[in-house]
């Protein structure tokens, strides 16, 4: 492997320069810093990184602690534009990111903090995972750089997207087309985010006098086809049914749609439906998905940034929680009964 010396004896100036140019120093000129880089690209340079992190106390290595249940992995629509866009960001910063061992099949598997020791990683993110989990809770205690997605600690960084304001809009959106009738298929019970959701709902209904039957109000998992086709059979089996459906996710909705179509509805003309997330998958559905858009680009995008400078700058860096707006796509699945 070709060393600093290797290209300073080549370019006929000192390592010290060599070092300066390949570091994007100011003190060195445009036209030294592109010639020594070039130098280094011929010889095969690469940088050592064991001697880089001795020196600025970095791995320049970011963990990510990512796994919902469903075992979807990257799959999962809302998490994986949230993480591709993380990724990006650290990688136009000068940082490498890693998956987290997640797996339970490995008898002698290493906690999540001992991974995270074992690797050095500067940070780690934290997504769709069980926040309750003792393994959890030790890497969140252990004062290593973190921040959170979707979920709030004491003294943690958190990305949040707003979903009580997005539920909020398109409940109301949904009431001014003329619904009292609402129904909400929400995700799980124990979620910030089905909490969150769940206010906004109550908020919109009860500021506009409306009563929700409690088994209109049902709990399913998030992203789950089979348990939204389900719950979808019980509400339209109901005498009184809802006139609109709200599902967990715009995925999870897909298993409502499959319902209502065995029931020989229409949509909306019978029943209206919405979702949440606004992802990729649904956007072909004829009619459009009613869903709010969540801007996954940029929650990936605050994550990055506020953990790079969580690592980079400790004692300046506000420990708070970044509330990101989404956007209510109105599609055409809501009729409207006025």
């Amino acid at each position: 492997m070709a060393s600093l010396k290797d290209i300073s004896r080549e370019c006929g100036v000192s390592v010290a320069t060599v070092s300066k140019a390949l570091n994007d120093h100011t003190d060195i000129s445009e036209e030294t810093r592109s010639r020594v880089r070039k130098v280094a690209k011929e010889l095969g340079y690469s940088p050592n990184f064991s001697a880089r992190a001795l020196k600025t106390n970095r791995t320049h290595g970011i963990g990510v602690l990512f796994v919902d249940e469903a075992r979807s992995g990257l799959t999962h629509d809302y998490f994986a534009g949230v993480l591709d866009s993380f990724k990006s960001t650290v990688e136009d910063n000068g940082y490498d990111i890693t998956f987290i061992n997640c797996s339970r099949k490995q008898k002698d598997r290493m906690t999540f903090l001992e991974h995270v020791k074992y690797h050095g990683f500067d940070g780690v993110v934290i997504a769709c995972i069980d926040f309750n989990e003792p393994e959890v809770v030790e890497l969140v205690q252990s004062g290593i750089p973190i921040v959170t997605i979707d979920h709030l600690f004491n003294n943690i960084i958190a990305i949040m997207s707003d979903n009580v304001t997005g539920m909020t809009e398109l409940t109301e959106y949904v009431i001014r087309k003329g619904h009292e009738r609402i129904a909400y298929i929400h995700g799980e019970a124990d979620s910030a985010v089905t909490t969150a959701r769940l206010s906004g709902f109550y908020r919109a209904v009860e500021k506009n006098g409306i009563v929700i039957p409690d088994e209109y109000v049902i709990g399913a998992a998030y992203r789950d086809t089979q348990a939204a086709y389900r719950e979808t059979m019980n509400l339209l089996n109901m005498k009184k049914r809802p006139t609109c459906i709200f599902y967990p996710d715009d995925f999870a909705a897909l298993g409502g749609l499959n319902a209502i179509r065995e029931k020989k509805l229409r949509i909306p003309e019978d029943i209206s439906v919405a979702g949440y997330d606004g992802i990729k998958a649904v956007t072909t559905l004829e009619p459009q998905l009613t869903t709010v858009v969540q801007a996954t680009s940029l929650i990936g995008q605050k994550a990055a940034k506020k953990l790079i400078s969580l690592i980079e700058k400790p004692k300046t860096t506000i420990i708070e929680q970044v509330i990101i707006p989404g956007s209510l796509q109105e599609g055409k699945t809501i009729a409207d009964l006025n």
